[in-house]
């Protein structure tokens, strides 16, 4: 595949539908509302949704509710057909006022600035899935949560699949599993049918894992080695997933892991990244026998392979940094070992 060199370029390929796509959204019955749809994938999910929904003629709207803090970020939506509702939906009587859908998409969450402000984690994380639960439970509702409700795995046994038992380790991993019980309840209490996609790591040209190894590389700043090992995936892979997971909502809910089929080093990624760069990688700290992991074996038994693997998007990350390509300057603190943002 060619590189990618626009933003403009970029946001067309991160929402071009596949034929799985737009036989997803042909098959899918009712309005589709996007819950916290302003952040990283929300925008590229909404638009892939929307592309899908059109090539398949199907009558559906797209609905994304965010704060949309300034109406550039709304117009983004709205100059493709994408219908934006603006809401704090913390805000108390919030979710009453948003319309009924038959399919829910959550992904509100609140990961980084943990620390310090433990109760508004809580609040996002779980406090606020209960209270969705609640109002969607006549609803099929995909929910995004993450592979770090796992404890650490050997990196020679491979990742944590589904059945493996939870472990959260820090108050964000703590929030996020709460999500899931939330989400969980709900199924119980009111049959809502409910998947849950623990997802780890989405990455594109602006943001993400491989984007945090590449930077450090080409700014000559040491790579940190303490999680010695990584999965990631293409973010436009992901949303697929998400939005072909809707025909498997089930009560209880079904889980699945959500990530590429590579084990990445990041010492390795690092050295691939240098040879593109024509520099010597620096590196921090040394490897551990474990890493945070996941098997995402069942979703790809489900949906197929990505599209993208994990060698084309190193190709592309490294172009994009390379020629200037702008960044949203959001770290993941992928190397976090203890659970603390």
């Amino acid at each position: 595949m060619t590189n990618i060199g626009t933003i403009q370029e970029l946001e067309e390929h991160l929402s071009r539908p596949t034929d799985a796509d737009v036989a997803a959204l042909a098959k899918m019955d009712g309005d589709l509302l996007i819950l916290g749809a302003g952040g990283k994938m929300g925008p590229s999910l909404c638009r892939l949704a929307r592309r899908a929904a059109d090539e398949a003629r199907a009558k559906q709207r797209i609905l994304a509710v965010s704060r949309f803090a300034d109406e550039a970020s709304r117009h983004h939506f709205s100059a493709h057909n994408i219908d934006t509702i603006a809401c704090d939906l913390l805000e108390p009587g919030a979710l009453a006022k948003l319309p009924d859908a038959r399919n829910v998409i959550f992904m509100a969450a609140r990961k980084f600035g943990t620390t310090g402000a433990e109760h508004m984690t809580w609040a996002m994380n779980t406090f606020l899935p209960g209270l969705v639960a609640e109002r969607y439970g006549e609803s099929h509702i995909v929910a995004f949560s993450t592979g770090n409700v796992y404890p650490l795995k050997r990196v020679n046994e491979g990742g944590s699949i589904e059945s493996d038992p939870v472990d959260a380790q820090g108050e964000y991993a703590q929030s996020a599993l709460g999500r899931e019980r939330m989400f969980e309840y709900g199924s119980h209490r009111w049959g809502t049918k409910v998947a849950i996609l623990r997802l780890n790591y989405a990455v594109e040209l602006r943001y993400g894992v491989l984007v945090d190894i590449a930077l450090a590389v080409f700014e000559r700043r040491p790579v940190d080695l303490r999680m010695g090992h990584v999965n990631v995936l293409w973010q436009r892979d992901a949303n697929s997933y998400c939005l072909r997971s809707f025909p498997y909502c089930q009560s209880p809910p079904l889980v699945l892991n959500i990530t590429g089929p590579e084990t990445l080093s990041v010492r390795l990624l690092a050295e691939e990244f240098g040879r593109r760069f024509g520099l010597k990688p620096i590196f921090s700290g040394e490897e551990r026998d474990t890493a945070l992991l996941s098997n995402a074996a069942k979703a790809h038994h489900l949906f197929g392979r990505p599209t993208v693997s994990a060698e084309q998007a190193i190709d592309w990350v490294a172009d994009w940094i390379s020629h200037g390509g702008p960044l949203l300057n959001k770290p993941t603190h992928f190397a976090t070992r203890d659970g603390k943002f």
